[in-house]
Order: C-alpha cells, then sequence, then structure tokens
C-alpha cells in the first residue's frame, strides 16, 4: 500500500505548486510516485506541462513519475445508475406500477411506502460530499495497489475534504432509509424492477457504504496518510488553517506540518517591508496556535511552472533528492517539510524462490486475497485485485503467504 500525502488549504494558495514538486522530488529519489488532483481546473496538467487524464499518465522528464486527474462529475454520473432510475422510475405512488394490483395491499401499506418514498426522493441520492467520496473512493483503489511507492494528492480545497470526513454519518442515515424502503417494500420491489435490478440496488448500496467507511480508516491511519497544511501569510489564510487544523485533528487525520507560501522576501523598500512585518506576525501567530511544524516559502520572481521550476522549488522543501533504497523502509526525508515514506513492494531473490514483499498496513487478513490466473499471480485488498509482477509464471496454491507487522511476504517458487 502506497503512502499518501495529502496536500490541502483555500483555493489559490499554491497548493499544487507545493503537490507536484514534492512528487518530482520524490521520483527523483527513485519512488514510483502517481500524482493525483482533484482540481476541475487542471491546474495539475499546467503545472507539469503534461495532459493528463483520467487513468495513469508518464510524465516525460521525470522517470517513476505518473499524474492522473480524477473526475468525480464524471463518476457520479455512472455511480449507483440502479437506485437513481429505480427510485426515479417509482412516480408519486409506489403502486401505481401495479395497476389493479395496488388493491392487494391495505391503506397501512400504502402510507408506510409513500412515505419512505418520500423520503429517499431520487434528489436526494446527491448527498453534499458524495462527489468527494467517489473522488477518494477511487483515489483508494490506487493506494491500495502495491505497485505505487507514495501518491501524493492535491486536493480541492480543505472544506471538501471536511465535508467528505463528515459523510460517514450522513450515509448511514441515508442508505438506512434506502435499506428501510428495500425491507418493507419486499416482494413488491421485486415486482416493480425485477429481482436481479432489486438485489443489484441492495449491494451497491451496501458496498458503497462500506468503502466510505475504509476510506476514512484509511485517510486517519498515521502509518499510511499525513496531511500538509498549504497557506499564505494573510488574515483569511491564517483563519481558515486554524480551522482546518482544529477539524481535521478532531477526524483524528494526521496533519504534520504546515507551509507558508509567498512571504514577502526582506527587501530594503518602505511598502514591502510593511507587508513583511505584517506577514511575519501571521506566520508567528501559525506557530503559536498550531501544534504543528511550521516553515516558509519566500515569494518567487516569477511562476513555479514547468519541471525545471518545480524541481528549484523541491530542493527549497527538501534539499538534493538521494536515491532510497529498494527495501522498504520506511525512510524520513525532507528538510523544511519532513514526510516519512516507505516502499510499496520490495523483491528479493531466496533459494530456488522470489520473495515478494508488499506493504500493507492496517489490514487483516480476511481484507486480503490471493489467486492466481494463467500464471498471473492477484492480490486481492477488500475485493479489487491488484496484479503483482513475477519472475516465473505464478500459481497461488504453490505460493507461501504471510502477514506479519503490516508487511504480507509471499514466496514464488522459482521455474525454469
Amino acid at each position: 500500500m502506497a503512502r499518501l500525502l495529502l496536500f490541502g488549504g483555500k483555493g489559490g494558495v499554491g497548493k499544487t505548486t507545493t503537490s507536484a514538486s514534492t512528487a518530482v522530488w520524490l521520483a527523483d529519489s527513485g519512488l514510483k510516485v502517481l500524482l493525483v488532483s482533484s482540481d476541475p481546473a487542471h491546474s495539475t496538467s499546467d503545472s507539469l506541462g503534461v495532459d493528463l487524464g483520467s487513468e495513469p499518465t508518464p510524465v516525460e522528464g521525470v522517470p517513476g513519475l505518473f499524474g492522473l486527474e480524477l473526475n468525480p462529475e464524471a463518476k457520479l454520473s455512472t455511480f449507483m445508475p440502479k437506485l437513481g432510475e429505480s427510485l426515479s422510475g417509482m412516480s408519486s405512488s409506489p403502486f401505481s406500477a401495479l395497476g389493479g394490483m395496488g388493491g392487494m395491499f391495505d391503506q397501512s401499506a400504502k402510507e408506510e411506502m409513500a412515505s419512505i418514498k418520500e423520503e429517499v426522493d431520487s434528489s436526494e441520492l446527491v448527498l453534499p460530499g458524495l462527489d468527494e467520496a467517489i473522488a477518494f473512493d477511487e483515489l483508494l483503489k490506487h493506494v491500495e495497489n502495491p505497485a505505487w511507492d507514495v501518491i501524493v494528492f492535491d486536493t480541492a480545497p480543505t472544506g471538501h475534504t471536511l465535508r467528505f470526513l463528515s459523510l460517514p454519518e450522513l450515509i448511514e442515515a441515508w442508505s438506512g432509509r434506502l435499506l428501510r424502503m428495500m425491507r418493507v417494500s419486499g416482494g413488491i420491489r421485486s415486482m416493480l424492477f425485477g429481482r436481479k435490478q432489486s438485489d443489484a440496488m441492495k449491494e451497491e448500496l451496501e458496498r458503497f457504504r462500506r468503502r466510505v467507511l475504509h476510506v476514512r480508516r484509511v485517510l486517519s491511519d498515521s502509518s499510511t496518510t499525513s496531511f500538509t497544511l498549504v497557506t499564505i501569510p494573510e488574515r483569511m489564510g491564517v483563519n481558515e488553517t486554524v480551522r482546518a487544523n482544529v477539524s481535521l485533528n478532531e477526524y483524528e487525520l494526521p496533519v504534520t506540518g504546515c507551509l507558508v507560501n509567498r512571504v514577502t522576501p526582506e527587501l530594503d523598500h518602505p511598502f514591502l517591508q510593511r507587508r513583511r512585518t505584517e506577514e511575519q506576525a501571521h506566520i508567528a501567530e501559525l506557530e503559536e496556535t498550531l501544534d504543528i511544524p511550521v516553515t516558509t516559502m519566500e515569494l518567487f520572481d516569477s511562476e513555479v511552472q514547468g519541471l525545471e521550476r518545480l524541481r528549484n522549488y523541491g530542493t527549497l522543501l527538501y534539499g538534493e533528492p538521494k536515491t532510497l533504497s529498494e527495501e522498504l523502509g520506511p525512510y524520513a526525508v525532507g528538510d523544511r517539510l519532513k514526510h516519512s515514506i516507505h516502499r510499496g513492494t520490495y523483491i528479493e531473490q531466496g533459494d530456488g524462490v522470489e520473495i515478494i514483499n508488499l506493504h500493507f498496513p492496517g489490514l487483516q487478513r480476511e481484507d486480503l486475497s490471493l489467486r492466481s490466473e494463467e500464471g498471473v499471480l492477484f492480490v486481492g485488498v477488500n475485493g479489487r485485485e491488484h496484479a503483482i509482477p513475477t519472475t516465473s509464471p505464478a500459481k497461488s496454491t504453490q505460493v507461501k503467504a504471510k502477514l506479519e507487522d503490516d508487511i504480507l511476504r509471499l514466496e514464488v517458487p522459482l521455474t525454469e
């Protein structure tokens, strides 16, 4: 499982520059990195000078770095279509589709169904935070893939992240109402929608609820996730950063540092000196209020765009890149911003076997599955499978697997 580094803050404070330069720096250190953005403005593509899409795209000029731009709205249009179509088709009366058969049900049953239909009108399927949930769920698919060492996530403004973190409580109430409709309707629902569609609705709803809860567990696991607050030395930025830190701590999301961007350089000019004095007071307030390290980055004399400038920015934040060992780690990296990094996969050769070590923090044995197909080995994490490259064709029945101290160790026999 990849290390997940999130960068968040209000809009226009330099999150994209910070996350892109971090991803470039980590890739230059020999890691396989996925830079993910949920920004609909495509600012990550602009920053790198590469057109990114909905699938991991190699970034030319940075071996080991791939980029991806999530499109939650597109995902939302295809997410749980059976629920939306079925509920929309129920008309104002759940019994109208049954014609004369509606007379088989007494008044109390009709009233119960009508009240539940009111509660779960199809417009209520789009909850506040649902698009964030879909974005984070898509992100989790990559976090669980041991092929990645680090995933750097340039998040939407902090409010969106906080809205998602509160979503499981909304999901509980929301899914409870839908499931209540399903239980009460029973055979009616099958007649209205068909047995297969009815079962698919229920299964998709349960699966979605479990995944939302799982995403939040991953986000609150300090061995997997860290959150860096990014801001600027102005009153509104300081206020939002302080509020975000409090809220993220309430949700137990590991906040590890704060970067204050665009600080006015110390220059001999009355206007700039006054502005710098005011900014230094804001920075001091952050240092006093936050319980995390605070570092700063001075305002550049030109835009930070393109690989060369991103590399310069990364060097100022983290120092010169140093190639990390092939072993899993963890590794402490960074000068001004500090992160704990580990690799997702480490492969070593044993006596007649290939030993594949996969980092899966916080997972239980029941969360994992192992199978093979046509010589390809697949490891499943919470039902989603990932192909594991092996030197020889693999048979899962011949692979020794052991999960210990967050490491899944696979011994794959070598064949000639």
